[in-house]
């Protein structure tokens, strides 16, 4: 904790979120920083014929995507992991934490690291997609139903 240097600051604390162990709201821990009660994650299931490519290969095809809303992310298509290539990817050390979901394991591909997450013990709002895999669309080819999306530019796409 500290004082701010501003002074229109004056008589206000700063609590460092890193200073701390652990940070709790009511009896829940928070993961990775505090929820933003504005932000939301919404799952919905789908029936539309996903393929994930890269390279031309294929890494992943389903007709049973659940498709995970994070505004203004883009919507990323979670894939059960039958329907996933996991012959062709290699498990990374890397993690990640989310507020939302809980905290991720990646997975890589060739030369192409952490291309793919899945979230093996997820928070509760994101149960349903519990060991689905989902791709940055950013860094594959994404077609859905036939039609080939743009990649969107995002933090995570290709420097």
């Amino acid at each position: 904790m500290g004082a701010p240097a501003d002074p229109d600051l004056h008589g206000y604390v700063i609590l460092d979120f890193d200073g701390f162990d652990e940070w709790y709201e009511e009896d829940e821990r928070n993961v990775g920083h505090p929820r933003d009660p504005f932000h939301r994650i919404d799952i919905v299931h789908s029936s539309r014929h996903v393929r994930v490519e890269l390279d031309g290969d294929v890494l992943g095809e389903s007709s049973a995507p659940y498709l995970l809303f994070e505004p203004p992310l883009p919507v990323r298509h979670y894939l059960p992991p039958e329907d996933v290539r996991t012959d062709l990817l290699r498990p990374s050390e890397t993690r990640s934490f989310c507020a939302y979901k809980g905290q991720a394991s990646y997975l890589s591909y060739g030369d192409e690291a952490d291309i793919a997450w899945r979230y093996p013990a997820p928070l509760r709002e994101a149960a349903e997609v519990t060991d689905r895999i989902a791709f940055f669309s950013e860094r594959v080819d994404l077609v859905l139903d036939g039609t080939r999306l743009e990649r969107p530019i995002t933090p995570w796409s290709p420097r």
